[in-house]
């Protein structure tokens, strides 16, 4: 830690000094503030800022942790979230017009954990509109911090920003068809997507119910086990929420993986893949592999005829998430997410039914490739972080309809509501960070992690910064 800036210290790191009282929340806090007034004009990472609730709760776990009551490894850390997680007060806008009054009455469930726990919010991250692949014209774009002319990855794309260029701790993103893993891959950050109903979305705007996850967005695996750890487990108000216990995502993080089945489908991650993605997910099985590991085989199925059913699903339940809205405030949405939601009131109940037959389809076909592995490595994205202008981002969706060859290491995930990590694995040519992506079974959160933070130990990538 002696040659690392203050700002791109993990949450364990400052955990540690923050328990034994050698560095000051409110001070930390400070920092971040100014760092964020210093660079975030210029990466847009933030809707808005809370500098005012945040100096109150450092204050007060300042005056905790001298009282020796300490609440974990989040107590005084700054982090933030994206803004669909409702703040109490605070607007949550969802990278739309028609919220951009929304003051929420009470918190998220997930930012009331994270407060619990003792986290300061320093504020709301902006996102595409409405959590899917365009943006407002009325909001800012985040900039990447490895290149500005280059993809942030789509809708959590203010939270990969702000943790990837340390102006948060950690994050909260959501993820309905590769949202968390898409920005995580283009900053060079982990992103933990839960297995769906780990983690409680209340209080979280929708995109698609049936295929969204909320899970953090950090600089560490360990990080990112730290912050589920806090949010995940039953909650009363979600009723899709997961009855089943949450183990020690922490305690066990450290206990290696002999033996772990780690699937590999060579074919899978090589077609029509950038060579220098498949080079990098090669050598991270290989590494996985040195560390007792044992890499099986496996062939994944042809996914193409099922991913039909991903664009049907999520346009018609985007539709029914903003009924309140749209098409009652048509003008003030923008144009690309205006035509996803046109498209999802389009959608007949037959047509829905038939996207829905297909889902179940594809999660058969994997779960079967489930049968001799616990887990499989391959991409989050089939190439780097890719060149976009202000023009198309806030332009129309493409003539030529959806692209979904972009989603096809991701959406099947959503599918099937399966837990994924996405961990950096090296750097292209034009020093653009590249990730590898650990696909497990439902509630495999624990081995995941174990995954990602033995691969860590290992290599060097997940030390990487961005030139901020």
């Amino acid at each position: 830690m002696a040659d690392t800036p203050l700002h791109f210290y993990t949450i364990a790191e400052l955990a540690a000094l923050f328990k034994g009282q050698h560095l000051s929340p409110v001070e930390v806090t400070q920092s971040m503030l100014r760092r964020i007034e210093q660079l975030d004009g210029r990466l847009q990472s933030y809707a808005t800022v809370m500098a005012e609730q945040a100096l109150a709760a450092a204050t007060r776990a300042e005056r905790e942790i001298q009282a020796g009551v300490y609440r974990g490894a989040l107590h005084g850390v700054p982090i933030a979230v994206k803004d669909l997680c409702y703040t109490r007060g605070v607007r949550t806008m969802g990278g739309t017009k028609a919220l951009a009054g929304h003051m929420p009455r009470f918190d998220a469930t997930v930012v009331a954990r994270l407060e619990a726990a003792g986290a300061v919010l320093l504020g709301k991250l902006h996102l595409t509109e409405g959590a899917m692949g365009g943006y407002n014209p009325d909001f800012a774009i985040p900039v990447n911090p490895w290149h500005p002319e280059r993809y942030t990855g789509a809708s959590s794309s203010g939270s990969g920003v702000a943790t990837a260029a340390g102006l948060c701790f950690g994050s909260l993103g959501s993820d309905t068809g590769g949202s968390i893993r898409f920005p995580a891959a283009a900053c060079g950050i982990v992103g933990l997507k839960p297995t769906w109903g780990r983690v409680s979305r209340y209080g979280v705007l929708a995109l698609a119910e049936s295929l969204d996850h909320v899970g953090p967005m950090t600089r560490s695996t360990l990080d990112a086990a730290i912050m589920l750890h806090a949010i995940a487990g039953a909650d009363p108000c979600d009723p899709t929420t997961l009855c089943t216990p949450i183990p020690d995502l922490v305690g066990t993080i450290a206990t290696g993986i002999q033996g772990v089945r780690v699937g590999f489908d060579e074919h899978y991650v090589s077609h029509d893949v950038d060579p220098e993605v498949a080079e990098a997910v090669v050598a991270g099985v290989h590494a996985l592999e040195s560390l007792g590991a044992v890499v099986v085989p496996v062939r994944l199925p042809d996914l193409e005829p099922y991913l039909e059913a991903w664009p049907i699903l999520c346009t018609a339940e985007a539709a029914a998430a903003h009924a309140a809205t749209y098409p009652a405030q048509r003008e003030a949405y923008g144009p690309w997410f205006r035509g996803w939601l046109d498209l999802g009131l389009g959608v007949s109940g037959v047509a829905y039914a038939r996207a829905n037959n297909l889902r179940a389809a594809c999660n058969s076909l994997l779960q079967r490739v489930w049968q001799s592995i616990d887990v499989l490595a391959c991409p989050a994205m089939p190439t780097p972080a890719f060149p976009v202008t202000p023009a198309g981002l806030y332009g129309p969706m493409s003539t030529r309809g959806f692209d979904m060859s972009r989603l096809r290491f991701t959406a099947p995930y959503n599918f099937n509501g399966a837990p994924t990590l996405t961990v950096p694995c090296g750097i292209n040519r034009e020093g653009l960070p590249l990730s590898l992506q650990f696909v497990g079974s439902t509630c495999s959160e624990a081995l995941l992690c174990r995954l990602g933070y033995a691969y860590e130990q290992a290599t060097p990538w997940h030390h990487l910064r961005p030139p901020v």
